[in-house]
């Protein structure tokens, strides 16, 4: 039977764009829930600046109470060597680094350039490899970026080839904002397994237009078999109002079960998981709007001065 992998990514591309972080305890029993499920490689943080993502503070404490299970990744999500060396201190074997294929968005996302951030990834690199770590690289924007639109194809392979140059070992092509389509899809996969493995692609999609699962399709038939996914559809981009998550991977279990594709994944119990995320939400939902009626009620209250 032909075998697909799964990325986890809603423990850290989902929840990021939450308007609040959940407990660290729901964090480690949602990814707990995850892995009891069936998946083997899951992003269970990122150790980035909380000024910048709060939703991702304690991903250090998240990583050091998760349990060890044989053929089971958790990664995290580094910017930079500092990053790395957090990860390193909680005894993280796999990191993710990130670049686009925008000018445009790496200056919004990240201030700086794509070059510029790329050449922060060479000390990471280096350590990286002197430590036995492996390193997975995402290129975000690769079909279609909020602030330039159409984003050259030939941008998307240099990115993707030089992060697969300097040591990751997978490439995961990211359609940060959900604007592509089957056909863009398969034409970016052929440029870019021109240049790279496609054994060593990935896909990472959004569901903005409905299209997430098509591409999934788009890219499998293109020879991929590594595709990033989060429970229950969690996540966004904040740059582009309105925009859904990524691809569920509900969805793509169901899908790859009808196709007679192994996950490893039992649906049922990722089912289950996926509620028991929704209803952690709600609950911080519920307990956010009813701290700001309560605060509204105490202004109201106060004298006049």
């Amino acid at each position: 039977m032909d075998a697909v992998r799964l990325v986890e990514v809603g423990p850290r591309d989902g929840l990021q764009n939450e308007p609040q972080a959940l407990p660290v305890e729901v964090r480690v029993e949602l990814i707990a829930r995850l892995v009891d499920a069936g998946l083997r490689t899951l992003e269970a943080g990122a150790f980035v600046s909380p000024r910048w993502v709060p939703q991702m503070q304690g991903s250090d404490e998240v990583i050091r109470q998760l349990e060890t299970h044989p053929g089971v990744t958790y990664t995290a999500l580094v910017p930079n060597l500092q990053g790395l060396e957090r990860a390193l201190a909680v005894g993280c074997r796999e990191v993710a680094v990130f670049a686009a294929a925008s000018e445009a968005f790496s200056q919004r996302n990240i201030n700086c350039s794509i070059a510029e951030s790329m050449a922060r990834f060479e000390p990471l690199l280096a350590k990286a490899k002197e430590e036995g770590v492996a390193v997975r690289g995402y290129v975000s924007c690769v079909l279609g970026c909020p602030f330039s639109s159409e984003v050259p194809r030939a941008d998307v392979v240099k990115v993707a080839r030089d992060l697969y140059a300097m040591g990751c070992y997978e490439i995961s092509l990211g359609d940060t904002v959900g604007l592509g389509t089957p056909g863009k899809t398969r034409e970016l996969i052929r440029a870019c397994a021109a240049e790279v493995p496609v054994a060593a692609l990935a896909g990472h999609f959004h569901d903005t237009y409905g299209m997430a699962v098509a591409n999934v399709m788009a890219a499998l038939e293109e020879g991929v078999r590594t595709f990033d996914s989060s429970v229950s559809g969690l996540g966004g981009c904040p740059y582009l109002p309105g925009a859904t998550g990524n691809v569920a991977t509900e969805e793509l279990v169901y899908l790859f079960d009808g196709l007679g594709m192994s996950t490893g994944v039992n649906l049922p119990a990722l089912l289950q998981a996926g509620a028991f995320v929704d209803a952690a939400l709600s609950r911080l939902s519920a307990s956010r709007v009813a701290i700001a009626l309560r605060n509204k009620a105490q202004r109201s209250l106060r004298p006049n001065d």
